[in-house]
């Protein structure tokens, strides 16, 4: 017979180390000194002398790694209780030395990661979870069981784990969306992506991938990644995008046609024109209608270019105030260039009320505009 332990801090099951599958659980057998020693700990009341108690357990039976690792985990919950991060950390820490496959244990590591804002470590504890949970698919089948029982085995353990599993993917997703430096994000991204396969969340986890590689102006890594995304779903687009816009100022020949045809595709896939397009769609083909109008006035194809950047700032007015603040300063630019005077001090008109980046290039090129006569016909 065995007694199976709950955690009282966080209501966590606590399972064995010793197991047939690739996840560690702990398990301490009923009747044994270990379990005397834990029932009389659960028995006392004042917090300070449990805490003394377990760490006379873990020195007790300190040839036990399954009772090793169950107690540095319940000091852990305990310093959590107390408000001591650190220490609740740093004693998780030791629990995963004794099983470093625990799924339980690794989530009450990352929520104290995270409650302490220490990100690397939730993407530590996250990673280590991900790739303890898809071992379960990939061990061996044991002597004597059937293929049946195996595959059986199998499912059970995955949908035993899979709270765990969602709750690190979240946890470390969450932590890359707010990673300000390209760099940091970036190896956050390469550390998420084989631990978490097929993720929920993958759609997003490529486009950070593809603007922190902008970012950090790696145009190889970006287009080796943009592709293998695209080979998956050839219809993302945000890749597509994403793609277009690093094509569009990259000055090797043949680039800005590339940022053509990665534009036109997200302006197709986007379906802004379906009578049941969202906000979402409108805008990612706003981007898209002023990333082709921006690559056909590098292509010196203006009058091709004003009717995309039209249709771009008739999508975004409303949607999102900087990039129809772009579109307006790119249409402005454009109308300029063809001396199309009044339309380009219109647009640009409008382009200066919006506070942001753009606001001061497009004042600079209102004043020039302004100061131009049109030429005759």
């Amino acid at each position: 017979m065995k007694r199976w332990f709950s955690c009282s801090a966080l209501c966590l099951t606590l399972l064995s180390i010793v197991s047939w599958a690739q996840v560690d659980k702990i398990v301490i057998a009923a009747g044994t000194p270990e379990d005397k020693a834990l029932q009389a700990i659960n028995n006392e009341a004042d917090q300070a002398k449990k805490l003394e108690m377990y760490q006379d357990f873990i020195q007790t039976f300190s040839s036990n790694p399954a009772a090793v690792a169950y107690g540095n985990w319940q000091i852990s919950q305990s310093y959590q209780t107390t408000g001591d991060m650190q220490k609740a950390l740093d004693y998780g820490d030791k629990a995963l030395e004794g099983s470093p496959h625990n799924l339980d244990i690794l989530v009450s590591q990352a929520d104290v990661a995270q409650r302490v804002k220490n990100n690397p470590k939730v993407i530590e504890y996250a990673v280590r979870g991900g790739t303890t949970y898809n071992s379960i698919a990939k061990q061996a089948k044991p002597e004597g069981v059937s293929d049946q029982e195996f595959a059986s085995r199998i499912e059970e353990e995955q949908r035993a784990s899979k709270n765990s599993y969602e709750f690190l993917e979240a946890a470390a997703y969450n932590v890359i969306a707010a990673e300000p430096d390209a760099k940091t994000r970036m190896s956050y991204i390469e550390q998420f992506s084989p631990a978490f396969p097929n993720s929920r969340f993958e759609e997003q986890i490529s486009s950070y991938a593809m603007v922190s590689l902008t970012e950090l102006k790696d145009m190889n890594r970006l287009v080796a990644y943009g592709e293998k995304t695209l080979a998956a779903n050839p219809k993302s687009v945000s890749t597509l995008m994403l793609l277009a816009n690093a094509y569009v100022d990259d000055p090797k020949p043949g680039s800005v046609g590339k940022a053509v045809d990665y534009a036109q595709r997200a302006i197709k896939e986007a379906k802004a024109d379906a009578p049941d397009a969202d906000r979402s769609a409108k805008l990612s083909a706003g981007v898209a209608h002023s990333t082709l109008g921006y690559a056909y006035m590098k292509q010196d194809k203006t009058a091709a270019a004003v009717p995309e950047l039209k249709a771009s700032a008739e999508l975004l007015k409303g949607q999102d105030d900087q990039q129809y603040a772009i579109a307006l300063y790119r249409l402005g630019y454009a109308y300029a260039k063809l001396n199309k005077i009044t339309e380009a001090k219109e647009v640009l008109g409008e382009a200066v009320k919006i506070a942001g980046p753009v606001q001061q290039p497009a004042k600079d090129l209102l004043v020039k505009v302004n100061a131009a006569r049109p030429k005759p016909h």
